[in-house]
């Protein structure tokens, strides 16, 4: 195995751990409940459809 590869690897095995935590820690989070998110989701909408009438 040449070093370069060895680098590559183990970038990738940092990256993968990162990548993991960042994962877990979001999912671990308070979360939005779902009628929020819908509501603001409805606004946006709203808010893009009231610029396209005018």
């Amino acid at each position: 195995m040449h070093e370069s590869e060895i680098e590559t690897e183990e970038h990738a095995a940092r990256y993968d751990r990162w990548f993991r935590n960042k994962v877990a820690a979001s999912l671990a989070g308070p979360g939005t409940p779902h009628g929020e998110v819908m509501a603001r989701i409805d606004a946006i909408i709203e808010e893009a459809e009231r610029k396209q009438q005018t």
